[in-house]
């Protein structure tokens, strides 16, 4: 007889009714285990540092916190797991934008809870769930984004995703510092982010 595995997952809300909620619709269903729940952001690094779960559930807003900063930096920290944003947002900016951060779907709270368990498994096989309301918008991949930049700033956005200072890649490039400078920032204007790890980020999800 054969044994099914049953996907961690840490869930970080920050209002206890809709955690409790979410926690049984989840466990009533069977091939997930809720190991750990956290209600800010360092709470939620510091569980997926000590128990490293298959997946995280993530809401967009946590009180004076952002969904999409608490993203940012567990994928920082080195979390490699899945990470999807459940959320009552349905702004396709929203969705696009911490889709193009490194979430791996981004489902809307009104889903059904019926909805919510094959939505979870599809992004643990690699897919990004995103919820229906929210398709019809046209999502642009990261790799749509990238297509977008010259020759030169693709060279400069790899050797950013790689940690080169601006120095370093000059000097790598063989290219003025203040070259560099002019076409990150074109770059950054054309991924429309606002600093220099949301940019690695999207290449690195893109390339």
């Amino acid at each position: 007889m054969t044994q099914t595995h049953t996907a961690t997952l840490l869930l970080i809300d920050d209002h206890p009714l809709m955690r409790k909620g979410i926690k049984t619709w989840i466990t009533a269903a069977g091939p997930f285990d809720v190991v750990a729940e956290a209600d800010n952001g360092a709470e939620a690094r510091r569980l997926a540092a000590e128990i490293n779960p298959d997946l995280i559930l993530l809401d967009l807003n946590l009180g004076e916190e952002q969904g999409s900063d608490v993203l940012l930096a567990l994928r920082q920290q080195g979390y490699q797991g899945k990470i999807v944003i459940l959320t009552v947002s349905d702004s396709q900016d929203d969705a696009q934008r911490l889709l193009d951060l490194g979430a791996d779907g981004y489902l809307l709270k009104d889903i059904e809870p019926e909805s919510l368990i094959p939505a979870l498994q599809d992004a643990l096989r690699g897919d990004r769930p995103v919820s229906d309301k929210l398709q019809g918008g046209g999502r642009q991949a990261d790799a749509e984004h990238l297509a977008g930049l010259t020759y030169r700033e693709r060279q400069i956005l790899a050797l950013l995703a790689e940690g080169f200072s601006n120095k370093q890649i000059a000097d790598n490039l063989n290219i003025a510092e203040g070259t560099v400078k002019v076409h990150m920032k074109a770059l950054m204007r054309k991924l429309d982010v606002q600093s220099r790890l949301e940019a690695a980020l999207i290449y690195l999800n893109g390339k």
